[in-house]
């Protein structure tokens, strides 16, 4: 029977799928008889639900990578980095040891000037690059690679050591390549990645994979939020892009976890909706300025319990005390303690935040002005 006979076998009423038929086709009388009967199962429920269907993979990532790899750029950093500093890396049982001690001896006033490698890609044509903090926030100097072969030096225009998130600037005589940020919270667990990059200095590369979970906090700092990912980034990648099928950013590569210092299935990106607000605000100022109410806070299953103030923190001033279970802030429900910080955060410092906190069986709503966060706090 030829495929057309095949196909013409839909009836009106149970229409079998067009790809389980297809597979009747060339398999042993075995499995077809297997596969056909799932399909009539299938077809006898009324189909599958159309979101259920998975999407393909492509034939090649090869249209895609043409299209986005000309704006991802290499960058080198070079460091000058005291034996203090070096010193202060030791670990914590070998400081105060003999080897610790001439460690410092020896190398404690030295400096030495260190180079660096990451990631980066553009996203206006003048020149305007996104990377990662921890690669360029300490750097003397930057120098940007383009694919065309130019290297060309670049300034910080802004970073976020929270969110590890920087934003450099290179000046071009011509418009450069860039790409557009993606809607990362339209993507989904299993989803097709591309990941692009510069792994171990070795220049423009590309993986790909799926988006493996969402939210993952590895304890890094109070805004963790990350997308993990299966495809391949190495040292090097950090600040590279994560594309989705259509070639928008999606997500900035920032950790990876291993036991060998290289990539085992297992990295992390920051998600593009979170990016693109802090280089919004860093284009903007510079820096980012987060909200704070000075509280200390801890996880309840009643809710998060306010559980000391900084006494002359905003929260104190405005009546908040020791004990308060916090309900809400600006009508959004508090869950969890990370929760109230991310809430509190982004409120603008000097603006009004509603707080509901339940007292001794009553709620009370306390309107807060909110501070500016000090550096290393919390709530």
């Amino acid at each position: 029977m030829s495929a057309a006979t095949l196909f013409e076998t839909e009836s009106r009423d149970t229409m079998l799928p067009r790809a389980a038929i297809a597979c009747l086709i060339t398999a042993s009388p075995r499995l077809r008889m297997l596969t056909l009967g799932l399909a009539l199962m299938v077809a006898a429920c009324g189909g599958l639900p159309a979101d259920a269907v998975a999407r393909g993979a492509p034939d090649s990532f090869s249209p895609l990578v043409k299209k986005v790899l000309p704006a991802v750029v290499n960058i080198a950093v070079t460091e000058t980095v005291s034996g203090r500093d070096i010193a202060a890396e030791l670990p914590a049982e070998l400081r105060d040891t003999p080897i610790g001690r001439e460690f410092r001896r020896r190398y404690g006033n030295r400096k030495e000037s260190v180079t660096g490698a990451g990631s980066g890609f553009i996203i206006d044509p003048s020149g305007i690059i996104v990377t990662n903090n921890h690669v360029v926030g300490r750097a003397d100097s930057i120098v940007v690679s383009l694919t065309d072969g130019r290297q060309l030096p670049a300034i910080v225009l802004g970073q976020d050591e929270l969110t590890d998130i920087a934003v450099i600037k290179i000046k071009g005589s011509q418009a450069l390549p860039f790409v557009p940020w993606g809607n990362s919270a339209k993507m989904e667990v299993g989803d097709w990645i591309l990941a692009a990059g510069n792994p171990f200095g070795l220049g423009g590369s590309v993986t790909a994979g799926i988006i493996s979970a969402y939210g993952r906090d590895l304890g890094s700092g109070p805004f963790d939020n990350f997308l993990q990912i299966d495809a391949p980034i190495n040292p090097g990648n950090s600040g590279g892009p994560i594309f989705n099928m259509d070639g928008q950013v999606i997500g900035v590569s920032s950790v990876i976890v291993s036991p060998t210092g290289a990539s085992v299935g297992i990295g992390f990106a920051i998600p593009s909706d979170a990016a693109s607000r802090i280089v919004a605000q860093l284009l903007a100022r510079g820096s980012i300025e987060r909200g704070w109410l000075g509280v200390s806070v801890d996880d309840r299953d009643s809710g998060v319990l306010i559980a000391a103030l900084d006494r002359t923190g905003p929260a104190a001033r405005a009546g908040i005390r020791p004990g308060d279970i916090v309900l809400s802030i600006n009508g959004d429900k508090i869950e969890s303690a990370r929760g109230l910080i991310r809430a509190v955060a982004a409120v603008s410092p000097n603006n009004v935040a509603r707080v509901v906190v339940r007292r001794q069986g009553r709620e009370i709503d306390i309107p807060v002005t909110v501070g500016r966060r000090p550096t290393d706090q919390s709530g």
